[in-house]
């Protein structure tokens, strides 16, 4: 990345915007601004997350809104209510109230003196679905919206559930939230009244697993915040992107296909970061893209106009098995209309001697999975950022020949030309279950010459969602039964000599909760449907700039951070323990003094025989200071399960220097429904 020290505008910054709701509830925004707002109005954008702009989020915010502000906007990072420095409470993800104060922070901007009237908002992930939840909404200034790393059903294509199974990240970002809304305000902003406010935070603070695991079908509590409910309800232009190392990837083709509105989508290569900062390379010019955006839709700007649906999505080369990459070889291709008319579907039938184009008839072939089979995943969302080392964060998925071992595995013949699958493969099996509740995972990997196994995309099912999300059933056992698992999206160039594989196995663990009982699952038929782009380019169809910044935070780095993960097999007992520690490192700001200190550890458990041995276990280690002042918060969760109920604990034990504070433990007790 350049860092940009001289912006076409000069730019002011205000560390602490005051937003007044209409309840009286303050919000709290930083705000960049043009030199010349007074006299000058500007189209407003807004980022609006519960990820603390003080503390958080800092280092992505110095390299994004200076530089946006600096082309002539004004830019506000505005702390959701219950977070930061803004006041109430946060009782969960995209809430009523969540979603009305940013409807009503987008009008309070449009009449600012300062600002033309125009508004934008932008977001990654729970700001990227809260743009589309609060554009489906139509605020008249609203003009557009950028939204990455985003969900348009919440219930298939989020951190949740996925194919009707439950994530294991459903857990993990429970904790991510009990961890950061634990958090205090700064004293330095917010005032004598902190301390108070912190602990009516403290004290109203949920455990979120709670609420989401208590929905286990898609009801409306997932519909509520979903816009596929009713695409036409957007009216903003959209730039939407995504990435392929990331679990988010399949709301870009939904939105470019979907919406009636301009839309532009964008699929790199990347992690769950920014284009212009995410690893894997390329990175792109994802801040001037985003300045040409607003140009069009926020000041009518005649040189940016674009198309009104257009795709851009990085087609990758093959590459050897890594736990991460610094650079993903590939083509930047460019398609303006979804179905695309580049691309043609292309069967492959399984039998009991592989992958074939014809369907070789009946077979009968069985899998049943170890409960550990899956541990080759790597993370739901990848964080890495872009750096000039070679290596970095082990977060991705890696060979996959361990989890191959444990799956049923279906190999084409060396190919004898090279196949560039883009979009979603779907899989049309008949099986038949010696148990009522079960799984089923189907990967479809790059098989190179010395047997390699690099995964190109995955698919889940709970079996007992095989008809429906909303009104799930179980199998009947012992009896044929047809299901249908789409894939992922993807977009990934197998070459010649080398083999597709489709893996199918029972369990995918510690990405996925296991089914109560281990299956022997007995596949009888097999047809799955890849999606082969047409004579696919060999340059590039569109060309980013170089990636772009202004000026880095400033700060200290006191303790370098880390990432480790640790895969321990006992094949004394047929326990495996997976360990990660994640330390986000000691870091100083120069400018206020703050101090954050952050380490995560996490203990996933489970016996190879035994599904019910299941256990997952995440602690956070957190220090804020600043001179005298300390805040030291330790927050804990656990999950395990029986045949009938999942149990869910967690912690919140909060000191300020050696006293503590206040202390709070949760224990719920949750009915398994069909999970």
């Amino acid at each position: 990345m350049k860092q940009k020290t001289t912006l076409p505008i000069k730019v002011i910054e205000i560390e602490d915007m005051s937003i007044y709701m209409a309840d009286g509830c303050r919000l709290s925004a930083r705000a960049w601004l043009p030199v010349n707002y007074e006299t000058e109005p500007v189209p407003a954008i807004i980022e609006y997350i519960p990820y603390r702009k003080r503390d958080g989020t800092i280092y992505r915010d110095h390299l994004i809104h200076p530089y946006v502000a600096g082309h002539g906007y004004a830019c506000l990072r505005v702390d959701m209510r219950g977070s930061g420095e803004s006041q109430g409470v946060m009782l969960d993800e995209y809430t009523k109230q969540e979603l009305e104060d940013a409807v009503e922070v987008i009008y309070w901007l449009s009449k600012q003196p300062w600002c033309s009237g125009n508004v934008g908002m932008m977001g990654k992930s729970w700001g990227g679905l809260n743009s589309l939840q609060v554009a489906a909404m139509a605020p008249e200034p609203l003009k557009a919206i950028v939204s990455g790393y985003t969900s348009t059903k919440r219930f298939s294509d989020d951190i949740h559930f996925k194919g009707g199974c439950l994530l294991n990240d459903n857990l993990r970002w429970a904790g991510v939230m009990l961890a950061y809304s634990a958090r205090p305000p700064d004293p330095l902003l917010f005032g004598d009244t902190w301390r108070q406010t912190w602990l009516e935070r403290l004290k109203a603070e949920p455990f979120l697993a709670e609420n989401w695991l208590s929905h286990q079908t898609y009801d409306d509590y997932w519909k509520h915040g979903s816009i596929s409910e009713s695409y036409s309800d957007l009216k903003a232009a959209v730039l939407t992107f995504g990435g392929w190392a990331d679990n988010y990837m399949n709301a870009v083709p939904q939105l470019v296909e979907n919406l009636k509105t301009p839309v532009k989508g964008i699929i790199g290569p990347w992690v769950h970061q920014y284009p212009h900062m995410a690893a894997p390379g390329p990175q792109i010019g994802f801040l001037q893209e985003i300045v040409s955006w607003w140009d069009e839709w926020l000041k009518g700007s005649i040189e940016t106009q674009s198309s009104d649906k257009e795709i851009i999505y990085y087609l990758q080369d093959s590459v050897r098995p890594k736990r991460f990459y610094n650079f993903r070889p590939g083509t930047w291709h460019v398609e303006n209309q979804l179905p695309s008319t580049r691309r043609t579907n292309v069967s492959y039938f399984l039998s009991d001697n592989g992958l074939n184009k014809e369907n070789k008839g009946a077979f009968e072939l069985s899998v049943s999975s170890p409960a550990n089979c899956g541990i080759t995943q790597g993370e739901f969302f990848p964080m890495a950022l872009a750096t000039e080392a070679l290596t970095g964060p082990p977060e991705i998925a890696g060979d996959q020949r361990p989890d191959d071992a444990y799956s049923l595995c279906f190999d084409s013949g060396p190919l004898t030309t090279s196949l560039s699958l883009v979009g979603r493969s779907v899989l049309n099996l008949i099986i038949n279950s010696d148990v009522p509740q079960a799984q089923l995972i189907v990967r479809v990997c790059d098989i190179h010459p010395d047997g390699a196994s690099t995964k190109i995309c995955h698919g889940l099912l709970n079996l007992s969602h095989r008809s429906s999300d909303e009104k799930p059933s179980l199998l009947n056992v012992n009896q044929d039964t047809e299901v249908n698992i789409l894939l992922d999206e993807t977009a990934y160039k197998v070459p010649i000599g080398h083999k597709l594989r489709i893996a199918i196995s029972t369990s995918y663990w510690p990405f996925v909760w296991p089914s109560p009982l281990q299956s022997n699952i007995k596949i009888k038929y097999g047809k799955i449907d890849v999606p082969i782009l047409l004579n696919p380019s060999k340059v590039d169809e569109y060309s980013f700039e170089d990636p772009e910044t202004s000026d880095k935070w400033s700060h200290e780095v006191l303790r370098k951070g880390s990432y480790n993960r640790v895969i321990e097999d006992n094949y004394g007992n047929d326990n495996v323990l997976i360990k990660i520690t994640s330390d986000a490192g000691r870091s100083k700001d120069l400018n206020h003094g703050l101090v954050t200190d952050q380490t995560t550890r996490e203990c996933w458990t489970i016996n190879k025989n035994d599904n019910l041995s299941a256990k997952g276990s995440i602690t956070w280690n957190q220090e804020i200071s600043r001179n005298e002042w300390e805040v030291f918060i330790e927050t804990s969760c656990n999950m395990s399960a029986d045949e009938s109920n999942f149990y869910i604990e967690a912690s919140i034990n909060a000191k300020e220097g050696l006293k503590t504070v206040f202390e709070k433990d949760f224990s719920y007790v949750i009915p398994r429904t069909f999970v």
